[in-house]
């Protein structure tokens, strides 16, 4: 897909270590108009990003197996992809403001679908 699609459909990243909560934030965000990729933990979310595949916005868990969580994907991201939008989610921690990144947003778990779909649209563009 080239940058000028994602402007009408943005591409969203979405990194939960738990299957039923990432198909449900992946349902939601299609349903909004988003094309969605899945990764399990941070590792993975990196490889899609190594491999090219444009990304508009990255949503992620904070809590995650694997060699970083949430947060220190975040950073990642924002270090080598800074064009890259990002909001982080948990339902068990919710940091404290100076433990993100700038324009970086927090979303509490359970959140309802279209909270999600809202904030991912806004984001994205």
């Amino acid at each position: 897909m080239n940058k000028h699609n994602s402007w009408t459909m943005p591409t969203v990243l979405v990194v939960d270590d738990e299957p039923l909560l990432r198909l449900n934030a992946t349902d939601a965000l299609e349903e909004a108009g988003c094309r969605v990729i899945e990764a399990a933990n941070a590792d993975e979310a990196i490889e899609v990003m190594e491999s090219g595949e444009h990304v508009d916005l990255l949503v992620t868990d904070i809590r995650m197996p694997g060699s970083m969580s949430g947060l220190g994907l975040t950073r990642a991201i924002r270090s080598r992809w800074p064009e890259v939008k990002v909001m982080v989610t948990s339902g068990a921690v919710r940091p404290r403001a100076h433990e993100l990144p700038e324009e970086v947003r927090f979303l509490s778990k359970p959140y309802p679908a279209w909270k999600l779909a809202d904030a991912a649209q806004r984001l994205a563009h």
